[in-house]
């Protein structure tokens, strides 16, 4: 993925903030009980590298940065990308376990063409994909619901999904592999989920 100087800087003091907020919320001090880890099994499913960290800092709050990779085509599907994807959530019980509510901030780039995907939602056509390439950065805003079910006293399940806005400046190619570009830095703002997540969590 190339983009200009100036996209870049933005991209990585944009994603630096983001996780100097989340770690900066977090207390000097550890305790058992008070991190995890954990992998999305949906990203796992699209062969999208991932992980994620969560730290409580209260009886009710946690933070959480969630980051993914996909940096190859499968089956001459273009679906590279990469995210930083830092939350901080409100837990009902305690953290960890039950109900919870969260806000997120998200951003990275992408390199997306040859995807069979025939619906729109709320402005933005997914079927687009199938005959064009589409190459750019984005960031947004979320809010998100989740649940985290207690298997065992090192072991969670958590499900979670997010609804939010994301702005793109994308170019577009005519096919998966064509250099000849189409359209040069377009503007796009995208209403709909940022978040969808099927975590197995490690609690330490």
């Amino acid at each position: 993925m190339n983009y200009n100087t100036n996209t870049r800087n933005f991209l990585r003091s944009a994603m630096l903030l983001c996780v100097m907020l989340v770690f900066l919320a977090m207390p000097r001090t550890s305790s058992a009980q008070n991190w995890n880890i954990k992998t999305n099994l949906l990203y796992d499913a699209t062969a999208t590298i991932n992980l994620g960290l969560e730290r409580s800092f209260a009886p009710k709050w946690s933070v959480d940065l969630s980051g993914n990779l996909n940096a190859w085509s499968i089956n001459d599907h273009k679906w590279k990308h990469w995210m930083i994807q830092p939350e901080a959530r409100y837990w009902f019980c305690e953290a960890f376990q039950g109900h919870f509510v969260g806000a997120h901030a998200l951003g990275g780039q992408y390199n997306v063409g040859n995807i069979d995907l025939d619906f729109k939602m709320l402005g933005t056509d997914f079927s687009n994909l199938r005959d064009k390439r589409y190459q750019g950065w984005y960031g947004g805003l979320g809010i998100a619901y989740g649940y985290t079910w207690i298997i065992n006293r090192h072991w969670n399940f958590e499900a979670e999904v997010g609804f939010g806005w994301i702005y793109t400046r994308y170019d577009v190619y005519p096919c998966a592999h064509c250099g000849t570009k189409l359209a040069n830095d377009k503007a796009h703002n995208y209403v709909g989920p940022t978040k969808a997540a099927l975590n197995l969590v490690y609690v330490f």
